[in-house]
């Protein structure tokens, strides 16, 4: 995964290109960052006053910035600025499939960089002053959800356990299923999800074994991939809004029972078992996560 480039207070980053201080692509007003539009239920009742209010849904965030790309008296430069902004934007791997997306990164005054996870919806030069090198241009990011998340990702791996309680049995009879047990490989499934928001994990299952099962102790929520993998295979669920997939590496699709988009992590302390069957007790699960935020 490559590194992120460090931004300062005020310069954030769209797609590859960044913008605000200390860039020709000077930001004059940001819109868009406090609570997002919601698609509500309210229901106006029959012959009386008042409002029955149901059920609100968050709409993905749109991002309004006001911006200005000065080069002066260079009129080319600013094209190739603008040029530049839309350039990630076009791309087949953003733009080419439903649930791709680009980032959109901002960096404020004691806050860490957020990410804002969408696509480039509106990039319009004023081309008025161009000859001055200077020209205004107003751009739209529609984002797929109303999060923040943190620039980097956390992880942790765990592997398919050992039986800790109750001794084993001679002679055993392979293969034998046994479930991963937290307190006896350094609790490796407590997982300490930061931010203020729940968010969805990217899981990874690594062969050899069959049909395993990654349960989320702490909602009782449960994922059952129904495939077998062999050394050097793997199974990857994307519970993230946008992607829900659930793909081998070979790039075919696999059969999942259970809920995919009910499967998040939320703040605090988070407990993860998995089990499946494998009779050489390799096999490996790997939890990738970017703690959500509310607001930033």
């Amino acid at each position: 995964m490559t590194t992120p480039t460090p931004l300062v207070d005020f310069q954030h980053q769209l797609g590859d290109v960044l913008i605000g201080a200390g860039t020709v692509v000077q930001v004059r007003a940001l819109e868009g960052l406090g609570k997002p539009e919601s698609r509500t239920a309210d229901v106006e009742p029959p012959g009386e006053d008042g409002l029955w209010l149901g059920a609100d849904y968050y709409d993905g965030r749109r991002l309004r910035i006001d911006a200005a790309i000065t080069k002066a008296a260079v009129p080319a430069a600013v094209l190739d600025a603008a040029a530049a902004l839309q350039d990630l934007a076009d791309t087949a791997g953003v733009r080419g499939q439903g649930g791709t997306t680009m980032n959109l990164r901002l960096k404020f005054p004691g806050r860490p960089t957020r990410v804002v996870r969408g696509r480039l919806r509106k990039l319009e030069l004023d081309t008025a002053t161009l000859i001055h090198g200077h020209g205004p241009v107003d751009i739209e990011f529609q984002a797929q959800d109303h999060l923040y998340y943190d620039d980097l990702p956390q992880s942790t791996s765990m592997p398919l356990g050992s039986l800790t309680e109750g001794g084993m049995t001679f002679p055993l009879q392979f293969p034998f299923t046994i479930a991963g047990d937290p307190s006896a490989v350094g609790r490796p499934g407590f997982l300490d999800v930061t931010g203020t928001a729940p968010t969805w994990p990217v899981i990874r299952v690594n062969g050899p074994c069959a049909n395993p099962t990654i349960t989320h102790v702490t909602s009782g929520r449960a994922l059952t991939v129904t495939t077998t993998l062999a050394v050097g295979e793997w199974v990857e669920i994307d519970t993230r809004p946008g992607w829900r997939t659930v793909l081998r590496e070979n790039g075919g699709s696999v059969p999942l029972t259970g809920r995919i988009d009910e499967f998040t992590l939320t703040p605090g302390i988070n407990e993860v078992r998995w089990q499946a069957t494998d009779n050489t007790l390799t096999s490996t699960l790997a939890v990738t996560w970017w703690p959500a935020y509310k607001a930033l």
